[in-house]
């Protein structure tokens, strides 16, 4: 009895991994393989295997145009390359204009600029190697600055990785330090799921970079990858093994690769929203305080919340108010609760100092210039931002996690 489990078992595993390996998603798909294995339509029974549409023009740049499309993506930022034209080609064809830099530096400086001003996501596509590494300062400030930036980036065919390939490089342990999520995406089956996850994660919760890698033989047509495959002719049994391996190589990378299994519309972005206590806890301090003072930093303007609203609600609030980073100008040239001078000063007299995105770093002293007797409220995204330094050089009376915007 345990033997026939155990054969069972395996056999169902060895079936999973099957339906994995094929792309067989449901009962039709494994009809339709048997049906072709049968009659034969296509000129290698390794495609029946993999349904691989040999005659086909597509190539993986339309789906990860399409993707990008599909999430309101209005430009990309590049340095052309051989690895990622197909992407770049794609991309002008549907609409989505294509800014081609000097730099790759200034291609991810450009989309971090782009998801700044419009509370949005920007998207920076840059050819394998040293494309990519060109890329790191800017990459490392978008990670500082908290800014919903995706990176793609070409690289060498997956069967020529660490074999000396043009531009072959570990670009996943590279970017893996300087991004929320990295992925290599080795399959176009693969293309919009993984987009879409990079998207969303770039955006949710404390925004940042992240970095996709897609191999140049997942980029182009079946036709074109097939040629640069460059299969030799079968003359004897270890040929013809090494060219069986070879096709079902491509053919997996292939597989199923035009038949779209889900929607290319966005994952709804997670935003942290603050408790109804915290609400309440924070007026009442507010209110209770003689001196309060609100200082202002760059989360404040993330989405989902407009700017237009933000000014409003601190408007609202009418206690003075510093800005800083890129919360600098949110209250026009003329508001009266905006100071502008003396804020070690003011933050010494204060009661109430309550940090909205701001964090205590260099720029407010490590929190030595807050006052000791002060009640301080630091409101973040991050929680390793929120008490930054906190039980140094200040003390918090209450952290809310939260979008500050939406706290306000």
């Amino acid at each position: 009895m345990c033997l026939l489990s155990g054969i069972l078992f395996v056999l169902i595993g060895f079936l999973l991994w099957l339906t994995k390996i094929f792309g067989i998603d449901s009962i039709q798909t494994f009809h339709q393989i048997l049906l072709d294995l049968y009659t034969r339509k296509r000129s290698h029974w390794i495609l029946e295997l993999f349904q691989v549409d040999e005659e086909s023009d597509h190539h993986g740049g339309e789906l990860v145009a399409a993707v990008l499309k599909a999430h309101n993506i209005n430009e990309i930022f590049t340095l052309c390359g051989g690895h990622i034209s197909p992407i770049l080609v794609a991309a002008k064809n549907i609409g989505i204009r294509v800014y081609d830099t000097r730099h790759e530096v200034n291609a991810v400086f450009a989309a971090d600029a782009v998801a700044r001003l419009r509370q949005s996501v920007g998207v920076a596509v840059v050819t394998a190697g040293p494309g990519l590494t060109n890329t790191i300062t800017a990459v490392k400030n978008a990670q500082l600055a908290e800014t919903a930036v995706v990176i793609i980036a070409g690289a060498a065919p997956i069967l020529s990785k660490n074999r000396g390939a043009l531009q072959d490089i570990d670009q996943i342990s590279l970017m893996r330090p300087l991004c929320k999520y990295v992925a290599r995406i080795t399959c176009i089956r693969n293309i919009i799921t993984v987009l879409k996850k990079a998207m969303h994660i770039a955006q949710s919760d404390t925004p940042g970079p992240v970095f996709v890698e897609i191999p140049i033989d997942v980029l182009y047509s079946y036709k074109m990858v097939l040629k640069e495959m460059n299969i030799a002719e079968a003359r004897n049994f270890k040929q013809t093994v090494i060219n069986s391996y070879l096709l079902a190589y491509i053919s997996r990378q292939f597989s199923g690769g035009w038949v779209i299994r889900e929607s290319m519309l966005p994952i709804p972005v997670r935003t942290t929203f603050p408790k109804d206590n915290d609400i309440i806890k924070l007026m009442h301090m507010v209110l209770k305080s003689k001196k309060p003072v609100l200082i202002i930093g760059s989360q404040a303007v993330l989405a989902p919340v407009s700017v237009y609203e933000l000014k409003k609600a601190v408007k609202t609030i009418g206690i003075p108010t510093f800005l800083t980073g890129m919360s600098r100008g949110l209250l026009g040239q003329r508001s009266p609760i905006h100071m502008r001078y003396n804020r070690k000063d003011t933050l010494k007299e204060a009661d109430l100092i309550i940090l909205a995105g701001a964090v205590c770093d260099f720029r407010l002293s490590y929190g030595r210039v807050l006052s000791p007797n002060a009640n301080v409220v630091s409101i973040n995204r991050d929680r390793t931002q929120m008490l930054k330094n906190e039980g140094i050089f200040w003390r918090v009376n209450l952290a809310v996690q939260a979008d500050v915007a939406t706290t306000l």
